[in-house]
């Protein structure tokens, strides 16, 4: 179905992209202003009071208000009612697509088309011919494929896992992934032209590397916090139960470290992990619990007893970073060097602490 644009949505647009712009300038402040958002998000799920998910769509109360708001929207849940694919919070867009730093002619590669909408100011910004798009979901693709006809853009749209990239046509001049990676996918980098820039979410910070060489790029985390979903990959599930019956040490690190002050940093020494919290009736925060998809899995108490299982001793790493990081660090004090054989994120400079990215193939 092909929402109308019409006055209400119109105006909303407009508003979203005054408000998107206005402390800043940007060169894509016309693509927000002229595609709609609501054709690509016809639909969306929001959670209501108990945590269930609920479905609202185009003329339930607070659809428009919400499309045309600064957030992040879920559009898919999977088989245990947990969402995996959501249309970005705009700001955010706006930032990575700023840091692409395009040039008119330049093409561009997105890994994660989802709704369509980012692969749209795309197309709108550089021309159809320039702009090839990648998402692993069939449905996702067939889907934005038809929104994206409807708005009059036609761009290489491809079912495929968006790591792998899409050498047809390769070389690219800039790349943009909307999905968590773990580190930049080798085949990402022989696809990218000489002087490229790749944009891409890692744990919870965005890189901007510039391609220096051939199997060679430099670069560092944007200052914006952010968060994408990751790629679809398999993985281990979390081993709590074994994990509660192995012998318990104690730790001086309080749990609401890692949710808070420790989140990013985690995320560049423990590429893909994942964490959950338990709290009281009250809402105080009782329990943290992290793993990684090697099945590695702790538990740390408020107690200060930590209980943990599997090939890394992930709670030991946390700890480490506790003391390297007395203040939440600023992410674009973190820099990554790619080269042919590894990938290495830095502190501050290459004299300093550093984490290995795992291999991305």
């Amino acid at each position: 179905m092909t929402l109308p644009d019409d006055g209400a949505t119109a105006a909303a647009r407009q508003r979203m992209a005054a408000g998107l712009t206005a402390d800043h300038p940007s060169a894509w402040a016309a693509a927000f202003a002229s595609v709609p958002r609501h054709p690509f998000v016809p639909c969306f799920y929001a959670q209501d009071y108990t945590g269930a998910w609920e479905g609202i769509a185009s003329g339930d109360p607070g659809f428009l208000e919400a499309v045309y708001s600064d957030t992040a929207l879920t559009i898919q849940l999977d088989d245990q009612g947990v969402p995996n694919s959501s249309s970005s919070q705009p700001s955010t867009m706006l930032t990575m697509l700023d840091a692409l730093d395009v040039r008119d002619g330049h093409r561009v590669l997105e890994l994660g088309t989802g709704t369509g909408y980012n692969t749209a100011l795309l197309c709108h910004r550089l021309g159809d011919k320039n702009v090839t798009s990648v998402d692993i979901d069939p449905g996702l693709v067939e889907t934005a494929t038809q929104r994206l006809q409807h708005a009059g853009f036609n761009p290489t749209i491809v079912v495929g896992d968006g790591a792998q990239g899409y050498p047809g046509n390769a070389p690219y001049d800039r790349i943009i992934a909307t999905v968590g990676l773990h580190a930049i996918p080798r085949p990402l980098l022989e696809q990218a032209a000489p002087g490229a820039v790749i944009v891409a979410p890692l744990g919870y910070g965005i890189l901007r590397i510039t391609m220096t060489g051939r199997g060679h790029a430099t670069g560092r985390f944007l200052p914006t916090p952010a968060y994408f979903m990751a790629r679809r990959t398999s993985g281990t599930a979390p081993q709590f139960d074994a994990a509660a019956q192995q012998d318990s040490t104690t730790t001086s690190v309080p749990p609401a470290d890692l949710l808070g002050r420790l989140k990013f940093a985690a995320s560049v020494a423990l590429p893909g992990y994942t964490s959950c919290s338990w709290r009281s009736d009250q809402g105080d925060l009782e329990a943290v619990g992290l793993w990684t998809p090697d099945g590695s899995t702790a538990v740390v108490h408020d107690s200060g007893s930590v209980q943990q299982i599997g090939p890394q001793r992930l709670w030991d790493t946390i700890e480490k970073l506790a003391k390297e990081f007395t203040d939440e660090p600023a992410r674009d004090a973190f820099l990554l060097t790619i080269t042919p054989t590894r990938q290495i994120v830095y502190y501050e400079d290459t004299d300093g602490p550093s984490w290995p990215l795992p291999a991305a193939n």
